[in-house]
């Protein structure tokens, strides 16, 4: 019996109990008004529930006497052992052992797919992360930001969101122009430029370029620029794709912020000049001393933004409205942006910007900011000079290290890693410590094999052991983990359960055997319980695809 058929179960039997002690005081009520929570001391039970709390008022009854005749009703649903009342009215439910045990023959028969969920379902969602300048390599900021995003896009996936993951790409501006300046001086020999790109890489691009265009020097200077912006544009790009493919992170779609500004090949106006003219149709557009502004205090921005300058150039703002626009265009009514700790000021002006669009500013855009992130010992770049890079963090430490690491807190507070910790191969490095987890779990299953143990039985009813109970009551908590993990976009709720379940597991290990010792005969119980290792592996080996991490077989 999972959570969701308990709580089931709990609505069934308090609805006509409500009912009966005041007319009407049960409706609307659904099981997921009745939460469900495991007990931290596992004397207490399987699981425990404050319903006769919340609803005594309702109802008009004293809370433990309501409790009590709860318990009394919930005592003759099947899989159900015992229910207790404790404290003031909380109901403290164990379930037998034939019940709880026989999850773990649904996981395995789940394979992949458990933990996935439908709380996300419906939900149309557009997730734009890291989103970097393609002027120079991926840093230390933006290996937390690929990291945090793409777990969170592996969460609401799994939720049973309809998802992209996107890039946008900064390619337009002014700093596109120093960019292929400094590329252009770099293959010619020339000092780079005052304004410019400084850095190992701008010499390789200049080389790649150069390689690429050997008549370089005998084009006008117009199309030397030109051709050294574009080409060098193309090659850095190429490698941030694959920096971050390296990394284990795919993103669905790269968003060109040239497209914003570009007239479309049948003619007519632009996604910017569009937008001006869609915002003004809202009603949020006014025009000042000759510059087109929009009223974002309307929707509680410090102060009303411009779009278009007097002089007819649009701001940074006007490419942000044409990209949140597009956005709903194609068909994404949630729209999740994930940015840096420099982009504080964004979260107002994105907000009012939905709301100027027409949209709920509440409902419709989110703004996620990512905190700092630093490693001890960690040296700058040679080919940059100025950074710390993504490929110089992944080849020294490891994705995987990363990847856990990054997604192990929350989003919102500032990270110091220490790399002496997260190359250790032991219970100190947590990653290792739930990968190892995993690896013992096929471990065991090749032993069982050897000795003849297989899944050709299941008794569930044999799972009576206090750490197969508490091990039972950690695995029904991975869909619900999983759920709720995407709907707060929090990742690291994910890690922080892989390392309880492990914990739970390596104690199960050490106290129940799969296989029998000696010449002892194979048994219900060694079988049932390869039922139970194999259950673990998997919902280990799901948890960590959830953080693009991998799941190891042997270390």
């Amino acid at each position: 019996m999972d959570p969701d058929a308990l709580s089931a179960a709990l609505l069934a039997v308090l609805t006509p109990i409500a009912e009966a002690r005041r007319e009407g005081s049960s409706a609307g009520l659904t099981a997921a008004d009745l939460p469900l929570e495991r007990p931290k001391n596992r004397d207490h039970g399987d699981w425990a529930s404050n319903a006769a709390l919340k609803l005594a008022k309702k109802t008009g009854a004293n809370p433990r006497e309501l409790a009590a005749e709860v318990a009394d009703a919930l005592t003759a649903v099947e899989g159900i052992a015992s229910v207790e009342v404790a404290g003031p009215g909380f109901i403290n439910i164990r379930l037998d052992a034939a019940a709880a045990g026989a999850l773990a023959k649904t996981i395995v028969e789940a394979g992949a797919a458990f933990g996935s969920n439908d709380s996300q379902r419906g939900n149309t969602i557009n997730l734009e992360f890291v989103s970097a300048n393609p002027t120079g390599p991926l840093h230390i900021g933006h290996t937390r930001w690929a990291a945090l995003g793409d777990a969170i896009a592996r969460l609401l996936l799994a939720s049973g969101a309809t998802l992209v993951r996107e890039f946008y790409i900064n390619d337009a501006g002014a700093q596109m122009d120093r960019f292929g300046a400094s590329v252009l001086a770099a293959a010619l020999g020339a000092p780079t430029p005052e304004d410019g790109y400084a850095g190992a890489y701008i010499d390789e691009l200049g080389r790649r370029v150069l390689a690429a265009r050997p008549d370089l020097a005998e084009l006008p200077a117009d199309e030397q620029l030109v051709l050294a912006r574009d080409l060098a544009y193309r090659f850095q790009l190429g490698e941030i794709q694959a920096s971050l493919e390296a990394f284990n992170v795919h993103f669905d779609v790269w968003f060109s912020e040239r497209e914003l500004h570009a007239a479309p090949p049948s003619g007519g106006p632009s996604l910017v000049d569009e937008a001006v003219d869609r915002l003004r149709a809202q009603g949020h557009v006014f025009d000042q001393d000759g510059a087109v502004w929009v009223r974002t205090t309307d929707f509680g921005d410090d102060k009303d933004r411009v779009i278009r300058r007097a002089n007819g150039v649009y701001t940074y703002f006007a490419a942000d409205a044409a990209y949140y626009l597009n956005k709903g265009d194609r068909g994404f009514a949630h729209k999740i942006y994930l940015l840096g700790a420099d982009h504080h000021g964004y979260v107002h002006r994105l907000k009012a910007l939905a709301g100027a669009a027409g949209d709920d500013p509440d409902a419709d855009i989110e703004v996620l900011i990512g905190q700092l992130v630093s490693i001890n010992g960690a040296r700058l770049s040679k080919r940059a000079g100025n950074i710390i890079e993504l490929d110089d963090l992944r080849e020294w430490l490891g994705t995987d290290a990363l990847r856990y690491s990054l997604g192990r807190y929350p989003a919102d507070s500032p990270l110091t890693l220490d790399p002496e910790i997260l190359q250790k191969r032991t219970n100190d490095n947590p990653v290792f410590y739930v990968q190892y987890a995993h690896a013992r779990t096929h471990n065991v299953a090749r032993n069982a094999a050897d000795s003849g143990v297989d899944r050709s039985e299941f008794a569930p009813e044999l799972l009576v052991h206090e750490t197969e109970s508490a091990l039972l009551g950690a695995l029904q908590e991975f869909p619900r983990t999983v759920a709720f993990a995407a709907e707060v976009r929090e990742p690291h709720r994910v890690a922080r359960y892989l390392e309880e379940l492990a914990g739970l597991y390596h104690r199960w290990y050490d106290n129940c055997r799969v296989i029998p010792l000696g010449d002892q005969p194979v048994e219900a119980v060694h079988r049932t319980r390869l039922w139970l290792n194999d259950a673990t592996g998997q919902v280990l080996r799901n948890g960590l695809d959830l953080l693009g991490v991998s799941a190891p077989e042997r270390m």
